[in-house]
């Protein structure tokens, strides 16, 4: 019987693809690396720089500003905001979106305003919400209270609107004294104790436990309390004296100039060059050049030319400058 060895069949187009997609195996030369070793002593070097520089560097632990801190610390600009949230001249009030109706408020890009898109989300009535609805539930207790409210609220928007007028005019001119706000007479009606009444409420702490009182089952919803302190210049001039504003970097810092968000740098940088830094357009124009911004940095892999220039640049030879030693020494 005659043997003959049978000539193997040429490979079919799957197992050459098959063969392609196999890795090759390593013809280098293999080093001892201990893994655990390298991550315990990787993590007792990282919880020892973390513990001595948040001993050295930690972020301040200030106490939260509320509207007593405010009425207590200055009586005279609490009682002007409130009587601006009382006539709707308030900065929240004219804000627009998403806490008021005002038609044209808010900033934009071109004629696109990004405030509108989504509407009234959070509504705030200033005059309800920031000073009549607080003081009626404290009413029952003062006579002269309740007297006040009834007057105001059963007067025309015409009436309403001298009264508080009168009453902005003469609170400019108010002191603090040990009975209380002590405003000049004037032609104000029933608002000057309406605005006393606040601020008493105010700065015994039972103005913010109104504010933040509310139907969630967590009692975290701070939005009123920090529009009316932001209606005032008490928390501006805070925010100046911590380096907190905008011209300040101030997003990026904790209080009293600590580092803070550094990543954000390239975010607030805008605000400090012209003509972002006296826009009133600033945020909407900003959030429209980092979104660009973004999307370019989301598209370099796609982009010819761009995603070529690592490789081109030969960082990567620097980073594995070893390795490519051995491979060109052969």
């Amino acid at each position: 019987m005659t043997l003959v060895a049978e000539r193997p069949s040429a490979p079919t187009r799957a197992e050459r693809r098959q063969a392609r997609r196999r890795p090759a195996s390593w013809q280098g030369p293999y080093v001892r690396y201990d893994i655990v070793k390298e991550f315990v002593i990787a993590l007792v070097v990282v919880t020892m720089l973390t513990v001595a520089l948040a001993a050295v560097l930690s972020s301040p632990d200030d106490r939260a500003l509320t509207v007593s801190n405010w009425a207590q610390a200055d009586p005279v600009d609490f009682a002007t905001t409130a009587i601006s949230e009382l006539d709707g001249s308030s900065g929240t009030a004219q804000y627009g979106p998403p806490y008021t109706h005002v038609p044209g408020a808010g900033q934009k890009i071109g004629p696109i305003g990004l405030q509108s898109f989504a509407g009234v989300r959070t509504p705030v009535d200033t005059a309800n919400d920031f000073v009549l609805s607080p003081l009626h539930t404290v009413a029952g207790y003062q006579p002269a209270l309740t007297a006040a409210l009834t007057q105001y609220q059963s007067a025309s928007a015409d009436q309403q609107g001298k009264w508080t007028s009168a009453y902005e005019d003469a609170v400019k001119k108010a002191t603090f004294g040990p009975t209380g706000l002590v405003v000049p007479p004037g032609g104000y009606g029933p608002v000057g104790t309406l605005i006393s009444a606040e601020t008493t409420m105010a700065r015994t702490g039972a103005l913010d436990g109104y504010l933040l009182s509310s139907k969630q089952f967590y009692g975290t919803d701070y939005t009123k309390p920090l529009l009316f302190l932001a209606d005032g210049s008490y928390l501006a001039a805070k925010a100046q004296s911590e380096h907190l504003h905008g011209n300040q970097w101030g997003m990026m810092n904790e209080t009293g100039r600590y580092p803070g968000q550094a990543w954000l740098w390239l975010y607030t940088m805008w605000y400090q060059i012209p003509p972002f830094s006296t826009s009133g357009n600033a945020d909407a124009l900003i959030w429209g050049i980092m979104l660009v911004l973004t999307l370019a940095l989301i598209c370099v892999p796609f982009i010819p030319g761009l995603r070529s220039l690592p490789r081109r640049l030969g960082v990567y030879r620097l980073i594995w400058r070893e390795h490519y030693r051995r491979v060109e020494a052969r």
